[in-house]
């Protein structure tokens, strides 16, 4: 294994330096550099800082070259160990881990380290191994396929294969990836197993939960490396909101109400992206109906929900309309992100300047002052979608139903 490397930039005698490099060494065995005085780097390793300091070297204009030197020691996330700081500093160097993300992997590996320090239980620390390993292993699985649009196709496990209810899933499934999209489902049988075989093998996702009945992958998706069985529901739910573009319900159990009503309120509080969500009744079907009439009479006219919030949802008995809905939501509106205090919007196309006015006014209530378009990212977007104009709003961050119909909006300009 390589040894750590750190480049001390002295200005001060070499003795000083001798006594720096050693103290450097005696940590952590590392490979010393000693530069003179004029010496210029692009970083300098927080292990040379803490070493040049206990012997009273000041490196000047230097310092902000530390990776955590800009954070006040009470702030900083640390160990009560000062040494095992010191060797989660080594670990990291000896990794190479870039500075962009160094703070991140440091604030994890003590995050695990603090449940020692605070004597976890072992069932704490089963249930923090299991959870971060399934988000790790779901991280890596889905990451070739993030440029491609997804699905989530929520639904009973228990309708045959020849329920109406199924027969619209398995239509769902193969329409969606005939335009281009991805598929994921629970894994199971069922509706979940009726879109897996309409989307096929190649263009859909599993995502399986173990459990002491009921649940077993599905053939159209076992032993597929896109396959994931997770212990918690809470890991799988993460994966099957954040990895999707939009989110189809078909008509199911406690589970599928669940899950409905979480996606629902992430949405509405503003902690999940805005993304098309559509209940899919079998032809003539009166399932979702009755729960929306529930929302709409027992929420809404109560007050427990604001009248626009179910702008959030659409409701349809026809796949072609489901899909429909799905495809214009992304007619001209891209993805959006946080940019500072604004939301920004990517859109396809840019809006004219009398869409914008229309906008302004029409939405005044849920924004600080009028939108703007810019031709391209923000600065702090870097290099993400250049080709794609921005719409830059002074979003207030309550009213996502209304944000919702901003978003029709802007598809229909």
């Amino acid at each position: 294994m390589k040894k750590a490397r750190a480049l001390f930039l002295c200005t001060h005698n070499s003795a000083r330096s001798q006594m720096a490099e050693g103290f450097l060494r005696q940590l952590a065995g590392a490979s010393v550099e000693v530069a003179g005085a004029g010496t210029e780097a692009t970083r300098v390793h927080p292990l040379a800082i803490r070493a040049m300091a206990e012997v009273g070297i000041d490196i000047g204009h230097h310092a902000s070259n530390m990776y955590t030197l800009d954070v006040s020691a009470e702030r900083r996330y640390h160990l009560q160990s000062e040494e095992a700081n010191r060797q989660l500093d080594v670990v990291l160097e000896q990794l190479r881990v870039p500075e962009a993300t160094w703070r991140l992997y440091a604030e994890m590996l003590t995050s695990v380290l603090k449940m020692f320090e605070d004597g976890a239980e072992v069932m704490d620390l089963k249930i923090t191994s299991s959870a971060l390993k399934e988000l790790r292993y779901g991280f890596k699985v889905f990451a070739p396929y993030r440029h491609v649009p997804k699905v989530t196709v929520f639904g009973s496990a228990r309708t045959p294969a020849d329920h109406p209810v199924s027969r619209q899933a398995h239509g769902f499934g193969k329409r969606m990836t005939g335009a281009g999209w991805m598929v994921i489902t629970g894994a199971g049988s069922g509706v979940m197993g009726a879109a897996q075989e309409g989307a096929g093998r190649e263009r859909s996702f599993g995502l399986n939960i173990r459990l002491p009945f009921e649940q077993e992958a599905n053939p159209w998706i076992a032993d597929d490396p896109k396959l994931i069985t997770f212990k918690y529901f809470f890991t799988r739910k993460l994966f099957l909101v954040r990895e999707a573009h939009a989110m189809a319900y078909f008509p199911g159990g406690f589970g599928t109400c669940d899950e409905a009503f979480e996606t629902l309120t992430l949405v509405q509080t503003g902690k999940a992206a805005m993304v098309p969500i559509v209940l899919v009744d079998a032809p003539g079907g009166t399932f979702w109906r009755s729960v929306t009439e529930l929302v709409e009479r027992e929420m809404a006219a109560t007050g427990m929900i604001s009248p626009d919030d179910a702008s959030i949802f659409r409701m349809t008995d026809g796949v072609e309309e489901a899909a429909g809905e799905i495809e214009r939501f992304y007619r001209v509106f891209h993805s959006q992100r946080y940019v500072g205090d604004h939301l920004v919007f990517r859109l396809r196309k840019p809006l004219p300047p009398e869409g914008l006015a229309d906008l302004s006014a029409r939405f005044a209530d849920i924004l600080e002052g009028p939108v703007e378009l810019a031709p391209g990212p923000l600065q702090a977007e870097g290099s993400e979608f250049p080709e794609l104009p921005r719409l830059v709003l002074p979003f207030r961050r309550t009213a996502f139903g209304r944000l919702r119909q901003l978003i029709d909006q802007v598809n229909q300009t």
